[in-house]
Parts: C-alpha cells; sequence; structure tokens
C-alpha cells in the first residue's frame, strides 16, 4: 500500500521532562498535553534515602541535572522541565533560578521547573494568599512555605501527611480532606505540592467546592513548559488552563491580595494527616498497618 500520499510525520513538538528517580505519575503528566505534542521523560538515579530536604538536594544537583539534560537533549525537545517541587524550592529562590540555568547552559533550550512554575502560575491568576497541601513532612513543608515566602507569596493555612515513601499511592480522597482543612482563612487560590501527588480528576471537584482556583504541581509544570513552546495545556474546566473558569460557577471568590503593608504576625494553621497512606486491598505496605486519616468518614465526595 503506498502512504507517500500522508507526507507526514509532522515536525515534533518535545518536552523534555527530568523527574526524580521514585516518580511514578508519568501518566498524569500527559494527561495535560495536547495529542501533537510528545513528552520525553528522564529520571534521575536512583538514591536509597526516603522523600526528605536531603532527598530533595541529591536529585537536584547540578552535575545530575546536567546528565539528565544532555540525554533528553539527544531527542531534541523545545523545552526542558524539572518536574520536582521540593527538589526545586529546597534551595530557595536563588536555587531555583541557578537550577533553571545549569540546565538552560546543558541543553542550550529553555528551562524550567516546577517551583518556577508555581510562582508563574500563582502571577497568572492573580493570587498573593494561598492554602497549601502536601504530602511531605512538617520540615519539608516548611521548606516549601520559606520559599513562597522569598517569592511574596503568604501561606494562610496548610495540611501535610508526613509521608516519607508511596506518595503516589495517596488516593483522592485524602487530597480532598486536606484541602478542606488547609483552607481556613482568607486565601486567593489552593496549592498542591509534589509531582508524586496524584491530583488531575480532583481539581475541578475541589474548584467548584472551595470556590477558589486549585493549582498542583503536575499541572503548573506542564502548563508553563507547554506555554514556552506556544501551546495550551489542556484539562476540564481548571481555573488555570481556561479563563473563563475563573469567572464561572467555581466564583474564585479569593480573598484581597495582601497589600505591601500587611506585616502582621505570621501565623499559619495548619493540619498534620499521620502516617503513610493505604495501600490497595491486598497490597502489604512493608508490614505497617497505617493509622486512619482523620476525620474517619468525610462522608460521600462530589462526582469526579
Amino acid at each position: 500500500m503506498d502512504v507517500s500520499f500522508l507526507g507526514g510525520p509532522q515536525p515534533q513538538l518535545g518536552v523534555g521532562v527530568v523527574a526524580p528517580f521514585d516518580f511514578a505519575l508519568d501518566r498524569e503528566l500527559w494527561r495535560w498535553v495536547p495529542d501533537d505534542v510528545s513528552l520525553h521523560l528522564t529520571r534521575t538515579p536512583f538514591v536509597p534515602v526516603e522523600v526528605s530536604l536531603d532527598l530533595a538536594r541529591l536529585v537536584s544537583e547540578h552535575e545530575t541535572l546536567d546528565a539528565a539534560v544532555q540525554a533528553l537533549c539527544a531527542v531534541s525537545p523545545q523545552v526542558i522541565t524539572y518536574a520536582c517541587t521540593s527538589g526545586s524550592f529546597v534551595g530557595g529562590v536563588a536555587g531555583e533560578r541557578a537550577m533553571c540555568a545549569a540546565m538552560a547552559q546543558a541543553g542550550e533550550v529553555p528551562s524550567l521547573t516546577t517551583s518556577g512554575a508555581l510562582i508563574e502560575a500563582l502571577r497568572e491568576i492573580g493570587a498573593r494568599r494561598i492554602a497549601v497541601v502536601t504530602p511531605y513532612t512538617k520540615s519539608v513543608t516548611d521548606s516549601l512555605e520559606d520559599y513562597l515566602g522569598e517569592a511574596g507569596i503568604t501561606v494562610t493555612g496548610r495540611a501535610y501527611l508526613g509521608l516519607t515513601r508511596h506518595i503516589w499511592k495517596v488516593p483522592y480522597r485524602d487530597v480532598v480532606d486536606m484541602a478542606r482543612a488547609a483552607v481556613v482563612g482568607a486565601a486567593d487560590a489552593l496549592f498542591i505540592s509534589c509531582t508524586n501527588l496524584p491530583t488531575y480528576d480532583v481539581i475541578p471537584q475541589l474548584e467548584a467546592e472551595l470556590r477558589m482556583p486549585v493549582l498542583s504541581a503536575n499541572q503548573v509544570t506542564m502548563w508553563a513548559a507547554l506555554r514556552v513552546i506556544g501551546v495550551q495545556a489542556v484539562g476540564p474546566y481548571q481555573a488555570l488552563l481556561d479563563p473563563v473558569a475563573r469567572r464561572g460557577p467555581a466564583a474564585m471568590t479569593g480573598s484581597e491580595s495582601a497589600g505591601p503593608g500587611d506585616t502582621g504576625p505570621r501565623v499559619t494553621p495548619e493540619a498534620a494527616f499521620a502516617g503513610p497512606p493505604a495501600p490497595p486491598e491486598g497490597e502489604p505496605l512493608d508490614g505497617i498497618d497505617p493509622p486512619p486519616y482523620p476525620p474517619e468518614d468525610p462522608g460521600p465526595l462530589p462526582p469526579v
């Protein structure tokens, strides 16, 4: 059969992604990407360290990034992104900028990180006061708040799980519970941290319930990377992706942004959700029986 009349394939648009060695949500990243764009993923080398500030530093070393970026450049992506929130905020604002510069130098293509993309996304929606949800320990969550503070973002409330492994197994129900616990003050938006935490399907539900924009680590990563190459991320009724959603039934009735004179004491309400998530039925989690998340029975969720 002669297929020469097809004239293809069309020139490829590619996004290179450097992810930590334990990243498990490749499919979630793909869900924000239109059909005519390819994702090219590579991972940092394995290190026997659980999720912590130490691991964040190890997977963001410039030597590690240099090798990963050079491997990705073999397939000529138009942009490269480092898909790890903690690895890109652990060094503060200056550290995040240095990572971008190191990747851009190694690959000679535009480069960005999840934490940098977060700040860009918050500016896009005009949010300066946010609630934060993380799967991390308290120390890693504190580091995220420090990074946001450097960037001029105030954290109004937060909730975290205290996990050091198996983050990709956290069910949507626990993400929703944390979000409800974190949004206790006047916030312009909610941010769900960690690229290894599933969020895609829960974002529209939370925006409708909380009546504010909801951003997630994977969402902002893909949104920012695609925007560099002039492509719009896809997703169901998400305020970041669709300006109409910012004015829609979710209302997005966030508080007034804090002004320069807002110098009062910094008190951040928080909720800590102890223990690792329960594995799927029949799958043991290294012999540990996790405690229940409070509340034990939050009731049925709105349909996703």
